[in-house]
């Protein structure tokens, strides 16, 4: 992987270039301010700068699309009637103190987050809502992929859920399934394209024309899914 810039207008676009075996150039923008390049192995710099400037544009459009979304994204307090999100829908938060216990534990209980807490600091309350969330996301994307198994003829060697900043998913070259632990945040159809989206990756590792059409024969209106994903998703954070 190396660095490079090109300057558009008064604007400098720095990106990263990582070299594979495919044919052709994919760029990639994601937030915070991240552009990267996927090139064929062989590609000259020249070649190379002269395509990512044709696209400087488009990738300027997105980086200002991103800088606008991030703007509306939440800062939690965790106060009592705080809303956080689970599967598409909005929970306020109960916080009720508990001196009988070591740390916070959290539950979804009669429409609300109930946490009984020891404490009211904020990190450990935080925390607490991650795990809450990691243990989510893991028995939600082990039952979506049983549930979409039967249109693919590969398994997923592993299925874990990590801290991913700049990724709803991925999955590695032995076909592990690694899931942000926000992903439960989303609704369940918009759940259900992360994980087909990754699913795929298992027999196409890029963003070929060819990986679309696998995804759109699982999930004809996947893209409705994934601009759900793209125009909402910085929301979905503790």
């Amino acid at each position: 992987m190396k660095k490079m810039t090109i300057q558009y207008g008064t604007q400098t676009i720095e990106f990263t270039v990582t070299n594979s075996k495919r044919k052709t150039i994919e760029i990639g923008v994601e937030p915070p301010n991240v552009v990267s390049i996927v090139a064929p192995e062989e590609i000259d710099d020249d070649i190379l700068i002269k395509h990512v400037k044709s696209k400087a544009k488009w990738i300027v459009q997105k980086l200002y699309e991103i800088k606008e979304i991030q703007s509306q994204h939440i800062d939690r307090e965790f106060v009592n009637g705080e809303a956080f999100m689970y599967l598409g829908r909005n929970y306020t938060l109960l916080i009720v103190d508990d001196n009988s216990i070591k740390k916070p534990v959290v539950k979804l209980f009669q429409g609300k987050f109930v946490i009984n807490t020891p404490t009211r600091e904020q990190v450990k309350l935080k925390t607490s809502m991650e795990e809450w969330y990691r243990l989510k996301t893991l028995e939600k994307v082990h039952e979506r992929i049983a549930h979409f198994q039967r249109y693919f003829d590969v398994e997923p060697t592993d299925v874990r859920v990590k801290e991913q900043k700049k990724r709803w998913a991925s999955c590695t070259l032995k076909r592990e399934l690694l899931f942000n632990w926000r992903c439960t945040m989303a609704p369940s159809w918009v759940l259900d394209y992360i994980v087909v989206h990754e699913m795929s990756h298992m027999l196409i590792r890029d963003h070929s024309a060819e990986f679309w059409a696998l995804v759109e024969r699982v999930m004809p209106d996947y893209e409705k899914r994934r601009a759900w994903l793209k125009n909402y998703g910085i929301k979905l954070d503790l």
